[in-house]
């Protein structure tokens, strides 16, 4: 297409004085509210131009005027569901929930009915960013369907893109409990590694050398909380937010999560449904207003009630 074959349904952010040399992405960046991956791939859909010349998003600045057409976010197959929702927080831009256990949190293949994005979209009226370029998601960071616990949901496009930005410049707190097979021989301890696709299964994850190419470097802090014959109560602290990051360094450590489908093969589920992990810290500061921010969410009945059964049990015949 060409620039004036876009119609008046498109948002046009021009960028009159670009900064000379500069890669064209990162222009436009600096001029609009949307996410540096929204804007490349808007760039190589061809929706960036210089003059009538479209541009790539590896394209640099010399001097003339950019513009950028942004389509109106398409619809969300989703459709509002009256699920309740244990709200922590909200205000006009964003709100924290508490994910019970078992719940998806985005729509997807096999999952379009009864998700948080469902219950979401019901809870605020359609209240909720688009900057992803759907309409109204305001999901900026996602936990597992079988964990349980805190998490951050965008009500505005500006909320979304610093907190955005928040999550990846590691300005956040994020605590996990989970309870482990077996237990790490030090009580504290850190794990790093490479994170990226399990070769031959796409499903899974894998760990990988730091560094390693089409991998993303991951840290995570531990904490022994308590000990038992078989297991332990341990805390973790993410520094980075990796594709089941903690699950995988649990595993790395010698010591999975209790009922983890994925990675404690070979491990008895002990009647658990999913994985014993829980977000039960998050702090951040607050977009928009500055306000310092920390929520806990308390131990789910499922995760309590096996965490009793342990410290009654001393030879732990649940």
């Amino acid at each position: 297409m060409r620039p004036e074959e876009f119609d008046e349904t498109f948002e046009v952010v021009t960028v009159t004085d670009p900064e000379e040399g500069q890669r064209v992405d990162a222009v436009f960046a600096k001029h609009c509210d949307l996410s540096r991956s929204r804007i490349c791939a808007l760039i190589e859909a061809g929706f960036a131009f210089c003059g009538d010349s479209p541009l790539k998003k590896s394209s640099r600045t010399n001097g003339d005027s950019l513009v950028l057409f942004v389509p109106p976010p398409v619809d969300l197959d989703a459709k509002p569901e009256d699920i309740p929702l244990d709200v922590v927080f909200e205000d006009d831009h964003l709100l924290v929930v508490n994910k019970p256990q078992g719940m998806v949190v985005h729509p997807a293949a096999g999952h379009f009915e009864h998700t948080l994005v469902n219950a979401l979209l019901y809870h605020c009226q359609g209240s909720l960013s688009g900057i992803g370029g759907v309409l109204r998601p305001g999901i900026v960071h996602r936990i597992d369907k079988d964990t349980s616990g805190l998490l951050i949901v965008a009500k505005t496009d500006e909320a979304h893109l610093k907190l955005s930005e928040l999550i990846k410049d590691h300005r956040f707190t994020r605590r996990y409990l989970a309870v482990l097979w077996g237990a790490p021989r030090e009580d504290f301890g850190t794990i790093e590694s490479a994170i990226g696709r399990a070769r031959g299964d796409r499903k899974k994850m894998a760990v990988y050398p730091l560094d390693t190419p089409l991998t993303k470097n991951a840290r995570t802090e531990y904490r022994v909380l308590e000990r038992f014959r078989r297991f332990s109560f341990v805390e973790f602290e993410l520094f980075t937010g990796r594709t089941h990051q903690i699950r995988l360094h649990a595993k790395q450590l010698g010591h999975p999560v209790v009922g983890d489908p994925l990675y404690a093969a070979g491990h008895d589920a002990m009647g658990q449904n999913g994985q014993l992990l829980h977000a039960a810290h998050i702090g951040f500061t607050h977009p928009i207003t500055g306000q310092d921010l920390s929520f806990e969410a308390p131990l789910p009945p499922h995760f309590q009630l096996f965490l009793e059964k342990l410290r009654k049990n001393p030879h732990e015949t649940l």
